[in-house]
């Protein structure tokens, strides 16, 4: 079964044909919301809203390995999360879909190991490759019937949030190799890793990150929501088609 981790723009799957809510807890507290267990097309998937379903959790506020952890207990094949980004690489104008391949960590105060606490012993994970290359090529196949193909690879920033960087922030950040900036990949990332099923991110270019492009002065917000609203179908049609129900 996929789970599918929605963020901003994707509160709910609305080609999921609903058969079940399930209110799971956890040891690490309460997650972002009841998961969602459905199926597309006849084949099942399970889905959580990352910021909860009235969009009320911000980034640094979300209980990544509440989240991390409940989707876990339900025998997964993968966890794909869908998250919006500000675009920093020339051609990630907004719009675009792009499945990256590595990430940069610039977030802090997040509960981001679940190797931590009284009696647990030191545990070092392989984070090489922070995404499982089976289901980036799996989310990267399901694409092709695009008219748009999803650009394949590239290098996720993580800030803390909730507030937009500056333009001297992203200055920094793409000279330290990121091509987009985002506020949920991490812990999300390594969680999964921890617990051992396979993650990947779909993400979708909102806006122009700050001090890019139309961006120079200012993110126009408004806009950025438009255009994830009108990209959010291209990914109903992804996670359609990596169910099985499409043809490629």
């Amino acid at each position: 079964m996929l789970a599918i981790i929605g963020g901003t723009g994707l509160t709910k799957l609305a080609n999921l044909s609903i058969t079940r809510r399930q209110v799971v807890r956890t040891p690490y507290g309460d997650p972002s919301g009841a998961l969602t267990f459905g199926e597309i097309n006849g084949h099942d998937v399970v889905f959580l809203a990352r910021h909860g379903y009235g969009h009320t959790l911000s980034p640094h506020e979300i209980n990544y390995r509440a989240n991390l952890w409940a989707l876990a207990q339900q025998q997964l094949t993968g966890i794909v999360g869908v998250a919006s980004v500000g675009g920093i690489r020339a051609d990630l104008a907004p719009g675009k879909l792009i499945v990256p391949d590595q990430i940069i960590d610039y977030t802090w105060g997040r509960k981001h190991t679940y190797f931590e606490g009284v009696g647990k012993s030191v545990t070092h994970i392989d984070f090489t490759q922070p995404f499982s290359s089976s289901l980036r090529e799996m989310i990267l196949s399901a694409s092709i019937s695009l008219v748009d193909p999803v650009l394949d690879g590239g290098v996720y920033a993580c800030t803390q949030g909730p507030r937009l960087e500056t333009a001297a922030e992203i200055r920094r950040i793409e000279n330290d190799g990121a091509d987009m900036v985002g506020m949920s990949g991490m812990p999300e990332a390594c969680l999964a890793r921890e617990l051992g099923v396979p993650y990947a991110i779909l993400a979708v270019v909102a806006n122009w990150a700050a001090g890019k492009n139309d961006s120079t002065q200012k993110i126009h917000l408004h806009a950025a929501n438009e255009v994830v609203a009108i990209a959010m179908q291209k990914v109903h049609k992804i996670l359609e088609c990596m169910s099985g129900v499409c043809a490629v």
